[in-house]
């Protein structure tokens, strides 16, 4: 519904132009908005103006015309003067009160649209006649991307986002939690994921310079149509909540990279915890040392090359053989080979994803 602000605003505009005083009631006779201080008018008498049938009346020197909205009268409007030109100034702030209504009606019905849509709270038969209805096309390519902040400039970050994604432009931004925002991004024909990553990324370097803020992004894949947007998010979601657990350093995450970390982000608990105990037994790798697990994690990014891995960590080769076969003694894995390098791998994400269910907890 349109605020009192923002009808004090229409009529002071309007009032500035044209010099006609202008008071708008609603329909329990109380002022709304108005440019001027009193009125000596009954507000019996704009109540039975309101319930009659007629759409102007003059009454005791005021012109009284209606605000209607869908055929309901929504208020009154009152313009000072009984001559024909403040009656036409009346009909411009009828119309223009009007039409502000409509903008602000159908914003609020849009952003209630698409928060309904991606919690799939709609049927779909209902996603098309309200699509049609709020001017929504419905087979346009579209991708969902999720914003998470780290400060509380939620609004700061939304006003942002919309400097860059209108709605003009088939684009809309809106949210269902506290913790996010999301941009339904309309998209062309040609673009693909190389170029959301692109969008992200300005995203990220945008919050960072100008606003000063941590920002992750993640985004889904990309949907022809409008009742997959839902689907879209739900990727996006389970993007973001992945990339917090095994790619902590990364600021954009896209879905369709997430590997065996979507993987291990769906598997039952207990699962895990058999695994883990399977593997390592009670030699879990939060027990190892700062340097055990730097070894590690360098030789992974080496792709096992023992050379370089050693070049890296400054070490001499014969150090570094040294520590993966203390590895090896301690867990039964040589993560010298392809096999057992994979299992110890999936091994330590699935010690992360544990202690991230811990930590929730």
């Amino acid at each position: 519904m349109i605020s009192n602000q923002i009808i004090q605003t229409s009529i002071d505009e309007l009032k500035a132009i044209t010099k006609v005083d202008l008071c708008v009631y609603d329909l329990e006779g109380v002022v709304t908005a108005s440019t001027f201080e009193q009125i000596d008018l009954d507000t019996g008498l704009i109540s039975s103006f309101a319930a009659s049938p007629a759409d102007s009346q003059i009454i005791a020197g005021y012109h009284l015309l209606k605000i209607m909205d869908e055929g309901d009268v929504q208020f009154i409007l009152i313009a000072k003067g009984s001559n024909e030109d403040v009656y036409v100034m009346g009909k411009i702030a009828v119309c223009q009160i009007q039409n502000l209504m409509i903008a602000y009606k159908e914003k609020f019905d849009r952003n209630n649209f698409f928060q309904n849509l991606i919690l799939d709270n709609l049927l779909l038969v209902d996603i098309y006649n309200r699509a049609k209805k709020l001017r929504v096309e419905d087979k346009v390519p579209r991708a969902v991307f999720l914003i998470e902040t780290k400060s509380d400039k939620d609004n700061d970050t939304m006003e942002m986002l919309k400097s860059l994604y209108s709605s003009q432009n088939g684009d809309y931004i809106t949210a269902v939690d506290e913790r996010s925002i999301i941009l339904i991004k309309a998209l062309e024909n040609t673009q693909d994921y190389e170029q959301l990553d692109s969008m992200a990324s300005t995203i990220v370097d945008m919050m960072n310079t100008e606003a000063m803020m941590s920002v992750k992004v993640a985004y889904g894949t990309i949907v022809s149509e409008l009742r997959e947007v839902s689907k879209s998010y739900k990727e996006a979601k389970m993007a973001l909540d992945v990339g917090k657990i095994f790619y902590i350093e990364k600021s954009v995450i896209s879905y369709k990279t997430l590997g065996i970390g979507r993987l291990i982000y769906q598997l039952p608990v207990n699962l895990c915890e058999i695994f883990i105990q399977e593997i390592f037994g009670d030699n879990v790798p939060t027990d190892f040392d700062e340097e055990t697990l730097t070894t590690i994690n360098k030789f992974f990014e080496n792709n096992l090359n023992v050379s370089e891995t050693s070049r890296q960590l400054f070490v001499h080769r014969n150090t570094l053989v040294y520590r993966i076969e203390k590895l090896q003694k301690s867990t039964g894995l040589d993560i010298r080979i392809f096999d057992d390098a994979l299992t110890f791998k999936i091994a330590l994400m699935v010690v992360n994803y544990m202690n991230y269910l811990n930590s929730l907890e």
